[in-house]
């Protein structure tokens, strides 16, 4: 087994945290604290091909693959989670749904824009009837001549408040069927739409500088070949990308818990308590350990998660234990990094206050952590 990173991987990673480093982190409390959106950041970004590093570039992307993607999202993520979820959204989720099960139309004119940053994407799945059990979807789509009539509402949509956001993949009920399960189908809905309307910007404890919306579809009319993939395997479709996301959801993680740790170390080695800084005391000593660990195993298990996508070889079971181990851990090493801060931490001038706020958020978004324990449990049964 070869663990190290290869050369186009390690450009990636360096590349991704330098630009944390230099351009992010100096900007995170500023968003945090006022809520508006860094398009200035954003169009670094895409300036730089991180929304398409995985996809061809026939289709706007760079040519690589996911585990160089994983490897840029841990790097922004590091710098701010908010951007960290938006190459989530935008890359793993909407943008591979597009690549996968589009039409060679349907990636010209919706994939090419995204994979190149231009255009910012969204997914459409949560309901507020229908967040983990995802298939009481109430949306429902009726075809009528040309157009599909969309009726419905989607809550919690990041990115869709974005000013360059252009298109939502939204799930939609297309046959309703007694005593089984409805069909699902899954729809390209441009934002400038009749009929389609952004509701509440949701009001968050964290992440302020994350766009994130409740979506309302009155009479929203769409052209008919705005259908993504098949007709009867909406779900299944929004299903599959989702373990991508989970993937990132990990990488995500690890960024945030890495930047915990900087915090820490370099705090522990400028505060001084009894005449010596903190990192000379063993207690301290030991929490940066397990911090340490902890981090590493992350890492390690959402690269193996991406490695195995790349290859194309099943990869449910890694990408649900790397989403939850890493998002638990997240929450863990912000925790001991406040701590280790003392009443400094507690305090919002301090970027551990923010990741702290921040972490919980990863248990819950693309699959809590119950379901994840669902998912690996059905891969234990006998």
């Amino acid at each position: 087994m070869d663990f190290d990173l290869s050369e186009e991987h390690q450009m990636i990673r360096e590349m991704s945290w330098e630009f944390a480093k230099e351009v992010i982190a100096p900007r995170s409390e500023e968003m945090e604290r006022t809520g508006e959106y860094p398009y200035d950041i954003i169009d670094q970004m895409a300036g730089l091909g991180m929304m398409g590093i995985p996809f061809p570039e026939e289709y706007g992307g760079s040519g690589g693959d996911w585990v160089g993607m994983h490897v840029c999202i841990e790097g922004i993520s590091r710098g701010d989670m908010t951007l960290g979820a938006l190459l989530d959204v935008t890359t793993s989720v909407t943008a591979q749904e597009l690549y996968v099960f589009g039409t060679e139309e349907q990636k010209k004119k919706w994939l090419k824009p995204m994979a190149e940053g231009k255009e910012i994407g969204a997914f459409g799945l949560t309901e507020p009837d229908a967040g983990s059990d995802a298939g009481s979807l109430r949306t429902t789509a009726v075809l009528k001549g040309d157009e599909w009539i969309l009726d419905g509402t989607k809550q919690f949509i990041t990115n869709i408040g974005l000013r360059n956001a252009s298109v939502l993949l939204a799930a939609a009920v297309t046959e309703k069927k007694k005593g089984g399960k409805n069909t699902i189908s899954t729809f390209i809905v441009p934002k400038d739409v009749p009929g389609f309307q952004l509701g509440t910007r949701y009001d968050k404890m964290a992440w302020l500088a994350s766009a994130t919306h409740e979506v309302i579809m009155e009479g929203c009319r769409i052209p008919k070949v705005n259908m993504l993939g098949d007709p009867s395997h909406g779900f299944a479709q929004h299903l599959a990308v989702l373990e991508t996301g989970r993937i990132s959801i990990a990488a995500m993680a690890v960024g945030g818990a890495q930047a915990c740790l900087d915090e820490a170390l370099r705090y522990s080695g400028e505060r001084t308590q009894f005449r010596k800084p903190l990192f000379a005391f063993q207690t301290i000593q030991f929490k940066l350990a397990d911090m340490a660990v902890a981090i590493e195993l992350a890492r390690n298990q959402y690269l193996k998660a991406a490695w195995l996508k790349d290859q194309g070889r099943k990869h449910t079971f890694e990408a649900a234990a790397a989403k939850l181990f890493a998002s638990e851990m997240f929450e863990k090493v912000a925790s001991d990094a406040l701590q280790i801060h003392g009443g400094y931490g507690y305090m919002n001038e301090y970027p551990v206050s923010r990741l702290y706020k921040s972490a919980k958020l990863l248990q819950i978004v693309e699959g809590t952590s119950e379901v994840q324990r669902m998912v690996i449990g059905r891969h234990l049964a006998p």
